[in-house]
Order: structure tokens, then C-alpha cells, then sequence
């Protein structure tokens, strides 16, 4: 069984949440997650994510997309080989347009599997363990996780910073998937 505790602060503002985040970056403490009831600017500045990489998925997909188009059409005039008026059989121009096609079509579906795998989606463990409905009404919710026994410095800590505190007792599975998030 894991030895980690989750520990909710529930904030009514905003920028109590931002001060959160940025108190418990100097803590012993590990911010888990922020829930709330709409996406919020300042709050993702806090949070300081990394810059997204599914734009090098598109890119990925569109070169990959290319270079298939470019490679089915030579494919298929090969097989049929069929010359007319001398022209050649690969003849490289007019295939352009299905290699910018694939483009196309690849690099939206290398965005739409950049997007999936960035987002984790599907989420085979369901997190509500450790969610509270208020955060989808009118709190915000910081998730952090402490040691086992630490539960009551964590939450004095939080309510210094003027959250009201809910523990959280999750199963083995849900931990990991918290950790990965």
C-alpha cells in the first residue's frame, strides 16, 4: 500500500490559488493537480507547464504524409505501367498534389494523436477519488500529496493560506495514476 496521503485545498479566489502554487513550490509538499470551475490564465502561468509538443507530432505526420503520397502514386503507376504519347511512367510534378494531399491528411492525424497521447485520453483509472464537487461550482481545488502521518502539517499549511483542507484516502492504482498525471 502506498504511504502518500492526498490532501484537497478548497480556495473561494483565484489568487489565493496562484499564491498556493507558488508557496508550495518551496515546500516539502508535491502539487498533484488544480481543479476548477473554469480554465483560468493566471493560474496556468503558476503552474508553469512545459511548452506543448503536438506540434511535432503534425510535423511528424505531414512529412510522413508527403512522402506516403509521393510513394503511393509511384506504387500504383508502376504497377499498371501504362505509357502514353512517351511520357514517362514516374513522372514526378503531377504526383505532387496527392504527396500534398497526404500532407494534409497526415498531419491532422498526427495532431489528433499528439492531442490524445498529451491529454492522456483515455484515462483507464478514474481520478474521482479525488475530486470535490465544489470545484465545479464555485471553489477551486489544489491536490497535494504528503507523506503518511504529515496529513495535519499539510493542512495547517493549507489553511494558512486560507483553504479549507478535505483528506483524501486513495487506493494503490489511483495513486499511480495521480503520480503519471
Amino acid at each position: 500500500m502506498s504511504t502518500d496521503r492526498y490532501v484537497m485545498g478548497l480556495f473561494a479566489k483565484e489568487s489565493a490559488v496562484i499564491s498556493a502554487i507558488g508557496a508550495l513550490e518551496s515546500s516539502p509538499w508535491k502539487l498533484v493537480r488544480v481543479h476548477g470551475p473554469y480554465p483560468s490564465h493566471p493560474i496556468l502561468h503558476a503552474l508553469k507547464f512545459k511548452k506543448s509538443k503536438v506540434g511535432y507530432f503534425t510535423l511528424a505526420g505531414g512529412i510522413t504524409g508527403f512522402f506516403t503520397g509521393y510513394a503511393l502514386s509511384i506504387y500504383s503507376s508502376v504497377q499498371w505501367n501504362l505509357i502514353v504519347s512517351g511520357k514517362p511512367v514516374v513522372a514526378l510534378i503531377p504526383f505532387f498534389v496527392v504527396g500534398y494531399e497526404m500532407t494534409i491528411l497526415f498531419g491532422i492525424l498526427g495532431t489528433v494523436l499528439g492531442i490524445l497521447l498529451s491529454a492522456r485520453i483515455p484515462e483507464f483509472k478514474s481520478l474521482k477519488e479525488v475530486y470535490d464537487p465544489r470545484c465545479s461550482g464555485d471553489r477551486f481545488g489544489v491536490v497535494v500529496r504528503c507523506e503518511a502521518g504529515r496529513e495535519g502539517d499539510l493542512d495547517a499549511f493549507l489553511a494558512d493560506l486560507g483553504a479549507e483542507t478535505r483528506r483524501f484516502e486513495t487506493p494503490e492504482g489511483i495513486g499511480a495514476a495521480i503520480d503519471k498525471a
